[in-house]
């Protein structure tokens, strides 16, 4: 799988209760739960937006770089 685009996977972390609904969308496992916020592995992430319609409180947004 390649990056669509370029840019940064962000998490708002005002905004993140952990509730881990993005971690089931992500294809790559570049998401994980470290004390109740999700975590970007940016190595694994390929920015693929999988993820980010799963957020209840949309706190996931992609950066553009």
């Amino acid at each position: 799988m390649t990056k669509s685009k370029t840019g940064i996977f962000v998490v708002d972390e005002d905004l993140c209760y952990g509730c881990g609904a993005c971690i089931a969308m992500c294809p790559t496992n570049a998401l994980e739960l470290v004390d109740r916020l999700a975590i970007v592995i940016q190595n694994d992430c390929t920015l693929c937006n999988h993820c980010i319609p799963s957020c209840p409180v949309f706190a996931l947004s992609i950066k553009e770089g």
